[in-house]
């Protein structure tokens, strides 16, 4: 038999949808695991197995028995859980167009290009430690596998750090600039040693002198919902709550995180709100949807948790996993049919495995 059609699920209602995914979620039983990141929009997050960041949820995924992995994420997360669980466990992503542009931002071909470049002026297998954020692509990954390099998240960037200085002298930090320009600031770098390297100029718009000076070379790249924060309105905030606290996801700009009260990784973000005290009021710089559960959840507290931006700010790339491509998903599986299977390829796996396991080891 033939996989259904999504064209069928495009003019469901959201209702309709409901209905169905927890009709193929009860055929499925033990056999498929649902996994939600925290960015995921309410109608499908409602619907996770397993939620949280996208580290903790593929770590979490293959701790089950589960034969599918349902990752409503996107795409660099269904690839971290395929290399990270079982040969026989298959992760399906509903919507293959479900990206990162921050992810997009380092392509193997730049970072490549990079490396040579830097071999202009030093041996960087000896003084450089490639770091990629763990927002990126399989084979950026691989590449740091296969260099001596690591993946960081935005909870452990700093003991990576540690972890690539007792071992070389500089880092190439990628593809986040904010979160190691943060990074390397709570370590006493001066900002004077962490320069941008803009992957779309010769050695990276930067001289040979400024790059041997360097400590942290930092990719220029950053998160398109994180960028929208500004220090404007953090300070209009406190103007009308001056007992209220700031807290930001430190892919926000310098300035935001120098401004908050609170910087770290959305758990860092729930833990830290979820423990303060009971009418607290909270400014939050992160994703949309994040903060609107955060504000539902912790309402019955008298906690008063508010959006940074004046403006909307959803992870667009993560809100086309909507309950039609969820319910496509799930019925075509609980069907036989499996549908937007992510695989990285063996050699690249291997090698990504190699980074991701340094990491592992050393947070």
């Amino acid at each position: 038999m033939s996989t259904i059609a999504f064209d069928r699920y495009k003019p469901l209602q959201d209702d309709a949808c409901q209905e169905r995914i927890l009709a193929a979620r009860a055929r499925l039983g033990q056999r498929a695991v649902i996994l939600g990141h925290h960015y995921q929009r309410a109608d499908v997050y409602r619907h996770a197995d397993l939620t949280g960041d996208s580290l903790r949820l593929s770590k979490l995924a293959v701790q089950t028995d589960a034969q599918y992995i349902v990752f409503c994420g996107v795409h660099f997360m269904a690839e971290v859980a395929d290399i990270l669980s079982k040969p026989e466990q298959k992760v399906i992503l509903p919507d293959l167009s479900a990206g990162c542009s921050m992810a997009d931002m380092a392509s193997l071909a730049k970072v490549e290009r990079a490396w040579r470049e830097l071999k202009q002026v030093l041996d960087p297998d000896q003084a450089v430690t490639p770091v990629t954020y763990i927002n990126s692509a399989a084979d950026i990954k691989a590449f740091c596998g296969e260099h001596g390099g690591i993946v960081c998240t935005s909870s452990n960037a700093r003991q990576i750090l540690d972890w690539s200085f007792s071992r070389r002298e500089k880092v190439l930090f990628f593809p986040d600039q904010h979160l190691g320009r943060w990074t390397g600031y709570l370590m006493n770098i001066p900002l004077s040693e962490m320069l941008v390297w803009d992957p779309d100029q010769e050695m990276g718009g930067l001289t040979a002198q400024q790059i041997k000076m360097a400590k942290i070379l930092l990719w220029k790249g950053h998160c398109s919902v994180h960028q929208m924060f500004q220090a404007q309105h953090i300070l209009r905030w406190r103007q009308q709550n001056p007992s209220g606290m700031v807290i930001s996801h430190p892919e926000c700009n310098f300035e935001v995180c120098k401004l908050s009260d609170y910087v770290g990784s959305t758990d860092y973000i729930i833990k830290t709100i979820a423990a303060s005290a009971p009418g607290s009021r909270w400014l939050v710089g992160t994703e949309l949807n994040l903060v609107n559960r955060i504000a539902e959840e912790f309402k019955p507290q008298g906690k008063v948790v508010q959006f940074m931006a004046s403006t909307v700010c959803m992870c667009s790339t993560m809100q086309r996993i909507d309950p039609q491509h969820l319910a496509w998903a799930l019925e075509n599986l609980a069907e036989g049919k499996i549908i937007n299977q992510i695989t990285v390829p063996p050699h690249e796996a291997k090698l990504a495995r190699i980074a991701l396991d340094r990491m592992l080891a050393v947070s």
